[in-house]
């Protein structure tokens, strides 16, 4: 598979602060599914761009941080149509990841994680629907946030899925991170969690050496620490989260499909051919679980606990990665990323953790608007962390 840079360099974009702010002297660069006055959002397929129309003016989320001082020098490579966690597009190539070269940086915000983690920019923005912020975030051995869903504005941001799609964003540090959420989080009186626990379901997909070190990284945080808790089959979460995703994606890019006839890459082709497939029936029946699942979920957090566990259950596959094996991989994935997704929580991945490959992601998912509580929590601790000279609380990239 071909490379390709991270940042779009045959659609050049560049925007100006509008104002001074808390973003000034940051670069930032956007993944190409969102509006950028002047050009044609791509949406990681070549055909997109040339069935849709200029966009003349930027998405609320880009103008929002001009607006704080940040200066726009990009925007980003995608897979296709966001609808993949692999990071390889079959028409554009495979961006660097710097933390392991051989590897994807994981997708779908792929060029995203790839400007950040290669230091083209302070901070990127991208959207997350199954776990495009915080896999590559993990991969790229970055701080990536998913918000609350509903938190940050979606207004001139392409869809894959309504439910669970998310604008998010990446950094390599803790307090660039907490800047852009000042800028784009609304206000929140949720209360400040003060305990935090395990979620047991998902440690138990994690490597042994993974696992150990996110039990030692939760005794730093400085809360309490629960007794460690479950939510169930993790695979249940997955197998609703996947329908009614699929679901929702045909509904919203299925005319648009059949029309122009795309062609696909692996897996993405597939998906959408199984998405074709979903009747209503089996969509409600689906959207029925997952709301029970919802509601479990939101009970058991409450409003003063975070829960932590592996983003991930493991670094970076290589590029040359069997398909089957990226299918495996892709599947225990969504297990550990369907929770926050079903649940609409906000779920933040810090470069605590690795194994023999590379970085591994460490989550804090907290309860719904408690983003800027977990925000606060990274910057405090990735300032203890360097007064002590220690990059986290245990080995990091």
């Amino acid at each position: 598979m071909q490379r390709c840079s991270a940042i779009i360099t045959d659609d050049p974009v560049h925007a100006s602060p509008t104002h001074p702010g808390p973003l000034t002297g940051l670069r930032f660069a956007v993944k190409d599914v969102m509006d950028v006055a002047g050009t044609t959002m791509g949406m990681g397929h070549p055909q997109w761009a040339s069935t849709h129309p200029v966009a003349d003016q930027h998405a609320v989320c880009i103008n929002q941080c001009l607006a704080q001082g940040a200066e726009l020098i990009g925007k980003t490579q995608t897979d296709e149509l966001t609808y993949s966690l692999a990071g390889n597009n079959h028409h554009y190539g495979v961006a660097p990841n710097p933390a392991v070269p051989d590897a994807t940086p994981g997708g779908s915000s792929s060029g995203s994680a790839s400007a950040v983690a290669q230091g083209l920019v302070d901070f990127a923005i991208g959207t997350d629907t199954g776990g495009s912020i915080r896999i590559p975030a993990s991969y790229c051995g970055l701080y990536g946030l998913r918000p609350s869903h509903g938190a940050v504005s979606r207004a001139g941001v392409g869809s894959l899925a309504p439910q669970f799609d998310t604008v998010g964003w990446l950094a390599r540090r803790a307090d660039i991170l907490m800047a852009v959420g000042d800028a784009l989080l609304p206000h929140s009186e949720v209360p400040i969690p003060n305990q935090v626990a395990l979620l047991s379901d998902g440690m138990d997909l994690a490597g042994t050496g993974v696992a150990q070190q996110a039990r030692r990284a939760i005794r730093s945080l400085g809360l309490p620490v629960s007794r460690s808790l479950s939510v169930g089959s993790l695979e249940s979460y997955r197998r609703v989260f996947q329908v009614v995703q699929a679901y929702e994606a045909w509904q919203t890019h299925g005319e648009w499909i059949t029309k122009n006839n795309p062609v696909f890459g692996p897996g993405v082709a597939e998906r959408f051919e199984a998405a074709s497939k979903i009747t209503v029936e089996e969509a409600r029946a689906a959207q029925a679980n997952l709301n029970g699942l919802r509601q479990r979920v939101r009970d058991l957090i409450g409003d003063d606990t975070v829960w932590c566990m592996p983003t991930v259950p493991a670094a970076a596959l290589p590029v040359s990665a069997p398909a089957e094996e990226v299918d495996r991989i892709r599947g225990q994935t969504l297990c550990l990323t369907a929770v926050a997704g079903v649940a609409g929580l906000p779920q933040l991945s810090l470069p605590w953790l690795r194994d023999a490959r590379g970085p591994v992601g460490f989550s804090l998912i907290g309860p719904p608007g408690s983003d800027r509580h977990l925000l606060r929590l990274a910057r405090n601790l990735a300032f203890a962390s360097h007064r002590r000279k220690a990059p986290g609380p245990v080995p990091a990239v």
